[in-house]
């Protein structure tokens, strides 16, 4: 398996989960700065023009994160991470959709159009900036209410560490290094962030 890697959050989930899994895989760096993934040779392989891409050995392309893990969740079933009983999984993908709507897509949504608008602009359409920090205001204030779910837990799925800690921590992890400080009074979150880095495997 080959995975198309780059800077970014999305990318990080992918080496995070399969570093949690023990699996290695061959890496091909895209130049997303320099819009490598924006090019023909690169939509050839994902249309999409988003990072990252997973090519199997088969020739087949699987792209989203959230595909891509459970992928591997599924030729690689230990340590499950998903989840080894169908409520466990179903936790998992429980806080992964939360996770996804209410933080994650905001986010970004509001993150191109504002802070990196100048970087984003050329690249794709955007929301306003009034828009943009509308949904930067939204993930802050989403973020805030299930943190105040999570207190109390050591990962977001109480002792069992899980695919549900590792997009959200890639992209809280992400955002202050690219201007956007994460919102006071989180009370789950920072402790939360010690334990995901104290784990090694956000820095693959």
């Amino acid at each position: 398996m080959r995975l198309y890697d780059s800077l970014g959050p999305n990318p990080q989930v992918v080496r995070t989960f399969a570093a949690e899994k023990g699996i290695r895989l061959e890496t091909v760096p895209i130049d997303i700065m320099g819009g490598e993934n924006r090019g023909e040779a690169f939509r050839a392989i994902n249309p999409m023009g988003q990072m990252p891409a997973l090519e199997l050995d088969s020739g087949a392309v699987i792209t989203e994160v959230t595909a891509i893990c459970e992928l591997l969740e599924e030729l690689h079933p230990h340590p499950a991470l998903v989840g080894n009983t169908p409520v466990e999984r179903a936790e998992t993908r429980m806080w992964v959709r939360r996770f996804d709507l209410a933080i994650l897509e905001p986010f970004m949504l509001g993150f191109r159009a504002t802070v990196a608008r100048a970087f984003f602009s050329p690249r794709m359409p955007l929301l306003s900036g009034a828009a943009g920090a509308e949904m930067m205001a939204h993930w802050a204030e989403r973020l805030r209410f299930l943190d105040g779910l999570l207190a109390g837990r050591t990962f977001v799925c109480g002792e069992r560490f899980s695919l549900a800690d590792i997009p959200l921590g890639c992209f809280l992890r992400f955002a202050p290094t690219a201007g956007v400080p994460l919102p006071e009074g989180l009370a789950f979150v920072p402790g939360w962030l010690d334990r995901l880095d104290a784990r090694g495997t956000f820095a693959a």
